[in-house]
Order: C-alpha cells, then sequence, then structure tokens
C-alpha cells in the first residue's frame, strides 16, 4: 500500500487530500479545504497538512510522496509538484469515469480541458486576464450586495427576469452592478443575469476545445455554484448542445486529488527505475 498526498494552493483556499492507492484501488484517508483569509497559504498548507497527518493517524514517515499543485511549488515539505491542469484533469476523471471534458473555474480564471478516459489533457483554452469570470468577481459581487456567498447559486436560481450584464471587464461589471442596484433590480436578477453572462463566455472556452459530446464535469471554486451550473447547462442547451454538464460535491478538490494520484504514479515509476523513494523531481505532467 501508498499513501500519497495532494496539496493544491489556490489564490483563495488550500486543499489537501491523503490516498492510499493499492493494486490500482484507491481510497480517500483524508480531506481538507482552508480560505486563505489574508493569510500566509504556505503556512496555511504546513498546518492543514500536518492536521490532515493527524486526522488520518499517520506520521510524515508514512506518506510516500507528497505532491503539489497550483501555487504550491515551492513548498518545503513537497516531493514534486505538478501542473494544475494536468491535475485537475485527472482529478475529474477519478471524480467522474464519464468526463471527457472539464471546466476548472478558479478565484481568477476558467479553463476548459478536453481530456481522455486516463485524464491526459488533449486541449484547452483559458479565460482572459479580466476576472468577470471568476470566483473573486463573484465574490466582490456578493460583498457588494450584501450577501453570503454560499447564498449566491440559491439566490441566482430564483431570477426569473436577468439583468444583462454587458461588460466583459471586471471593473466595469462591477460598475454595471452598482447602476442596476441603484435602478432597484433585484439581487437574484443581478447573480442570475451575472451568472448568464459568465455562462456565455464558458460555453465558448468549451466549444473551443472542440468539447461535443459526452460529460463536462466542473472543478474548482465554483462548481458548486448551483446558479452558475443552472446558467451554463441553459447556455448549452441554446446553442443545440449534446454536452451533459455536470459538478460532484467534492470538485473543490479536484486539483489535489489529481496531484495525489499523479504523485502515486510517480512513485511507483521511480521505485521501479531502482528505488529512488520519494525524494525524485516530478515536475509538469506524469505520462
Amino acid at each position: 500500500m501508498t499513501i500519497t498526498a495532494g496539496v493544491d494552493v489556490g489564490t483563495g483556499c488550500v486543499k489537501t487530500v491523503l490516498f492510499s492507492v493499492a493494486e490500482g484501488q484507491v481510497r480517500w484517508l483524508a480531506r481538507s479545504c482552508e480560505r486563505i483569509r489574508q493569510r500566509d497559504p504556505y503556512r496555511l498548507a504546513e498546518e492543514a497538512y500536518q492536521a490532515l497527518l493527524g486526522e488520518a493517524g499517520l506520521g510524515r514517515r508514512e506518506v510516500a510522496y507528497v505532491a503539489t499543485t497550483g501555487d504550491g511549488e515551492s513548498l518545503s515539505f513537497a516531493t514534486g509538484h505538478f501542473y494544475s491542469m494536468t491535475t485537475h484533469a485527472r482529478g475529474a476523471i477519478y471524480l467522474d469515469a464519464s468526463a471527457r471534458s472539464v471546466l476548472d473555474i478558479g478565484a481568477l480564471h476558467g479553463r476548459a480541458m478536453r481530456v481522455d478516459p486516463r485524464g491526459k489533457v488533449l486541449s484547452y483554452r483559458m479565460t482572459s486576464q479580466c476576472a468577470s469570470g471568476s470566483g473573486q468577481f463573484l465574490e466582490n459581487i456578493a460583498r457588494y450586495l450584501g450577501i453570503a456567498q454560499d447564498e449566491i447559486g440559491t439566490l441566482s436560481q430564483q431570477g426569473a427576469n436577468p439583468e444583462k450584464v454587458s461588460s466583459i471587464c471586471a471593473v466595469l461589471a462591477e460598475t454595471d452592478v452598482i447602476n442596476m442596484v441603484s435602478r432597484g433590480i433585484s439581487a437574484s436578477n443581478i447573480l442570475r443575469g451575472i451568472h448568464l453572462s459568465m455562462a456565455g463566455r464558458l460555453a465558448s472556452l468549451i466549444k473551443g476545445v472542440a468539447a461535443v459530446e459526452g460529460t463536462v464535469l466542473m472543478t474548482g471554486g465554483l462548481a458548486l455554484d448551483g446558479g452558475l451550473v443552472a446558467a451554463l447547462r441553459q447556455a448549452l442547451a441554446e446553442e443545440r448542445s449534446a454536452l451533459e454538464v455536470r459538478s460532484h460535491p467534492d470538485s473543490i478538490y479536484a486539483g489535489a486529488i489529481g496531484a495525489a494520484l499523479w504523485g502515486a504514479f510517480r512513485h511507483a515509476k521511480l521505485q521501479a527505475r531502482g528505488g529512488l523513494g520519494p525524494s525524485g523531481p516530478a515536475v509538469g505532467q506524469a505520462a
């Protein structure tokens, strides 16, 4: 049995997972998601990892490989690092084996990937540097509207007359929202309009990777935003797409999951090449 850890240091959260891998059988041991909230992400990752080991009743020497992704390359306790696009693809396949496309929407960007059954990335597209299609943008809007983040999805789905947000610039879009509030537009209709605007751009990303059928699994921080999921389904339906959009309760952990599983793969390769152990380098995509 091999114990591996995955640590995904994102812009908004640090996600940490532990897995055991034995003869092709993969099993969860523990998981943690901590919001950074102006804390040092590296110190938070260290604390989260130590807490996870305690929860699982493991010592550091019992973990064969600690794989990082996202911004976690410089973590002192890491064995190796994997690109986040690679880890999200592999994590998505673990969560939903039918996935053939992945839509990762984080705090600062969104990206679409077309993948094969093993989680290899075949093509990808990313949003521009503007943050209006991101979690940070939605968080800013929610703060202005005076609502909690976990209310966004529910309120959005209650919007019967969505107000269109025309700008793709986060700053200008926020100005649009201020004007909407001054005109008495409800929060639900504002959020529904924002979600539909985001969904249109995300649907274009999916189209850009030549995904035409099968399951699109949403990962990242916005994967559990029910309003965004519903808006994306609507956008694809209007284009008569055969794609099925899904989310998973553990979608936020996809990057960390993929890192842990690629770490197990790389550890086995290193061992097969002469027992190099878990200390060898592992930067990039495992093949």
